[in-house]
């Protein structure tokens, strides 16, 4: 199976992420889904493979499910610039043309379970990102309501979770309450979606960019397997991080690495981790009807 780790094409790159590959194309985007993986912030040396596309399905399955709610930035592949089609086959599949936007400065997480960093925040201080929660909740318990739960967007090193008023300060407060209202509505849809196909979600990540219109737009990606945490319903038990469908079992698996200190460069990936993550990730996207 190939594994595309880079790309090269003939366009002003906008910017290259921890997975994807961004392109200028004038009034538009095209972001092109690498297979590459990243964990604790670090980009593993070796890619999954397919990895690119599903992201690129599911995304547009949660794109297509969410547009009442929110106006999003993928505009279909029918028109593709004239400039991109010796390069179609190449990109089916894992590349989009968007609207370019004027992109937030911060990463709006909800939370319908506890795990992750805000079970390490909470089990320190009993709150998450300055909400206070009930005392006693256990590791992957589920919360009360959903909460948001902010965090800032780092070109290097680790994101840093925030406050709600550390992030209004940032972008404003109204602008704040529209982030907030929009995230929570979108994980709720999100969450109803996955529990009809036996999937619970346990918390995401949104970011939203501004039109040139001042329009607020869902960008980037849409509750991803990358961008989630997806626990398998039927084995779900609360004290212990249930079975997923998204890469906790990357990290798990590095966490048993002691030679690493979570710092580049990455370690080498076992081929058992590399189908491991890639079963997993297939798994989620067929349960929402995508097929490679």
């Amino acid at each position: 199976m190939s594994i595309l780790l880079s790309t090269d094409l003939p366009f002003p790159v906008f910017r290259r992420g921890k997975v994807r590959d961004v392109y200028d194309l004038g009034k538009q985007l095209l972001i092109v889904a690498s297979d590459r993986i990243s964990a604790f912030d670090c980009v593993m040396p070796e890619g999954i493979p397919d990895k690119g596309r599903i992201l690129t399905a599911v995304a547009n399955f949660w794109f297509a499910a969410t547009e009442d709610l929110v106006p999003n930035h993928f505009r279909g592949n029918a028109g593709w610039p004239a400039a991109l089609e010796p390069y179609r086959s190449a990109l089916e599949g894992r590349a989009v043309v968007v609207e370019k936007t004027r992109p937030m400065p911060v990463e709006c997480v909800v939370r319908g379970y506890i795990a992750g960093s805000g079970w390490k925040e909470y089990q320190a201080t009993g709150r998450i990102c300055g909400v206070s929660l009930p005392a006693g909740l256990r590791l992957a318990d589920r919360l009360p309501e959903p909460i948001f739960t902010p965090a800032t967007k780092e070109e290097e090193g680790h994101d840093e979770n925030i406050s709600f008023e550390r992030m209004a300060e940032i972008v404003g407060h109204d602008l704040a309450l529209r982030l907030r209202d929009l995230s929570l509505a979108l994980y709720r849809r999100g969450a109803e979606l996955a529990a009809e196909r036996g999937i619970l979600l346990a918390d995401t990540k949104f970011e939203f960019g501004l039109s040139d219109e001042g329009e607020l737009i869902l960008i980037d990606e849409a509750l991803t397997p990358d961008s989630s945490r997806y626990w398998l319903a039927d084995s779900y038990q609360p004290g212990k991080n249930p079975p997923s469908l998204d890469k906790q079992f990357l990290r798990d698996y590095l966490e048993t690495l002691s030679s690493w200190n979570k710092q580049p460069p990455a370690p080498h990936l076992p081929a058992e981790i590399i189908e491991g993550v890639r079963a997993r990730y297939l798994d989620l996207a067929s349960r929402f009807g995508v097929k490679l």
